[in-house]
């Protein structure tokens, strides 16, 4: 690099500080309401009510949630017990402890086709295949992989916002968290009614409204769930949801 690009580069950063994300809300044009989820994931005790599908298993450690599956056993999702509202800004912070293959997958406004909870005990026992949650009859839900790599399709990156039932692939512009990354990012979700957001860190990744009518109804309240594909390791914490001040 030379002499005068540093001294501008230098210059630069004295007038255009690159600012922290943690604690920032990414983008001025959301704001946070009422705070109505938290959760550190710190310790057993704190997701007791969560529920696993598949065999994935969490570990406790300096505050953080891993998952993974042992063995690379299967794929599994990871169900928060509440169901949120049609518009909610969520975030939570992860970090990659197995960077040779991974995909992660956050499923969000999840609800029965006709407005059961998606743990209705009529429903069939779901075990973290896919199509279980893509290609049912029984719920609805968005989904969108911010980390991909999979043994499957390695070093992928780029994001993809999916519409389900049906698997219907709605963006795929930017890459996700980078898949070499060992650094901790901060996730940002945010839907209002019919738009999502997404950011990793402070850099927006997904931004897509739905019509309601292409795909069906603008999907609105249901349950968050975090998945991960079997060759997956990440560590989790400080799950939080506000609602959205219009």
């Amino acid at each position: 690099m030379n002499l005068y690009l540093v001294n501008y580069l230098l210059i630069a950063s004295l007038f255009f500080p690159i600012k922290n994300s943690y604690g920032q809300n990414p983008s001025p044009d959301f704001k946070k309401g009422e705070l109505i989820y938290r959760n550190s994931m710190a310790s057993k005790e704190e997701v007791a009510d969560w529920r696993m599908e598949g065999p994935g298993v969490t570990e406790f450690k300096d505050g953080w949630m891993h998952m993974f599956s042992p063995n690379e056993k299967y794929h599994h999702v990871f169900w928060c017990p509440k169901d949120f509202p049609g518009s909610f800004i969520a975030e939570w912070e992860l970090q990659n402890q197995k960077i040779e293959a991974g995909l992660c997958i956050v499923f969000f406004s999840a609800k029965g086709s006709k407005g059961e909870d998606i743990f209705d005990p009529s429903f069939p026992v779901r075990d973290g295949t896919f199509s279980q949650y893509t290609k049912s009859n029984q719920f609805n839900n968005y989904h969108i992989s911010y980390y991909a790599n999979g043994r499957d399709n390695p070093g992928r990156e780029i994001s993809h916002l999916r519409k389900n039932k049906g698997f219907n692939l709605v963006q795929e512009i930017e890459p996700g968290i980078p898949v070499k990354s060992i650094e901790i990012h901060k996730i940002t979700l945010i839907k209002d009614g019919p738009r999502i957001v997404m950011f990793v860190d402070n850099r927006k990744i997904i931004d897509w409204v739905d019509d309601g009518k292409k795909y069906g109804p603008v999907l609105q309240e249901g349950k968050i769930g975090f998945r991960q594909m079997q060759w997956t390791h990440f560590k989790y914490r400080a799950f939080k949801v506000w609602s959205l001040i219009k």
